[in-house]
């Protein structure tokens, strides 16, 4: 039987790393704990994050948040800031599971797993996330796009922590759009996934693009040169179809038993047209 431990602040936490080496940390355990006990991951012990108020919560300033990393994913969906300014996440962290799993799973555990298909990780791509990685000594900050380095793999090193989540309002992007195919509407993984936010002119021309695909590569996909080549175009299907080369180019799908790579390809441009008849 696995040592669960329940620390109440940080410095608990950090004494509790020390006793325990090798010990795995967790907060809603939706992942860690199903991969326990089909014995695909081992640990003596187990650590609880979900008790340590300065990883909870929701803080909204001025211009931005600081999303906790233990924040649930039904206190981000439930959140009026989140949804009035952060509609793309909001919409993602909606297809995510069913409100059980919501209700337990974190924002930072979606992240720490840094499955491709994760939900929230194209919207947090495309609203240029920071995340805040703590360790008993200090803190660092880095993108998101650096912290995640491959599937299940992160940049977090020996007795470090995901603490939190930045994010600022994005000013001026009309469209905030998230999408994702799977094989049936709801308590599904992603064939592929698209988040957006574009600007448009008061002329009804794209100003400014960012797009992040899911599902499709090894991490979240970004393209700087189908968002190059967006701006001036006016904002439709035409628009947005225009750049599917450029799309197919980026994306770097696998088969597997959810979708062959073709299909998830084809997806891709798929997903991104429709933003222009929304």
């Amino acid at each position: 039987m696995n040592n669960i431990l329940l620390p109440k602040t940080l410095n608990e936490l950090w004494s509790c790393l020390a006793d325990a080496p090798g010990a795995c940390v967790y907060a809603g355990g939706t992942d860690l704990l199903v991969k326990l006990r089909a014995r695909q991951e081992q640990a003596l012990s187990l650590i609880c994050l979900e008790r340590i108020p300065e990883l909870t919560g929701i803080r909204e300033e001025a211009h931005g948040f600081q999303i906790g990393a233990c924040a649930t994913l039904t206190e981000i969906l439930e959140h009026p800031g989140v949804r009035k300014h952060l509609p793309v996440l909001a919409k993602a962290v909606a297809t995510l599971g069913s409100p059980p799993i919501r209700n337990m799973g974190t924002l930072g555990g979606n992240i720490c797993t840094a499955s491709p298909a994760g939900d929230t990780l194209p919207p947090l791509y495309v609203l240029d996330a920071e995340v805040i990685v703590a360790s008993p000594s200090s803190e660092r900050a880095l993108p998101i796009a650096e912290f995640i380095t491959g599937p299940g793999s992160t940049g977090l090193k020996i007795n470090e922590i995901l603490k939190a989540i930045r994010l600022k309002k994005p000013e001026g992007f009309t469209v905030q759009h998230f999408e994702k195919v799977g094989q049936r509407k709801a308590l599904a993984c992603a064939v592929a996934s698209l988040a957006a936010l574009v600007k448009i002119s008061p002329a009804g021309c794209i100003e400014a693009a960012r797009l992040a695909w899911g599902s499709v590569g090894p991490t979240v996909i970004r393209s700087t040169a189908v968002e190059e080549r967006l701006p001036g175009l006016p904002f439709g299907p035409a628009a947005f179809g225009s750049v599917a080369p450029l799309v197919l180019d980026a994306v770097h799908p696998i088969d597997d038993i959810r979708a062959d790579a073709a299909y998830r390809r084809q997806v891709s441009v798929n997903l991104l047209q429709r933003i222009g008849s929304s």
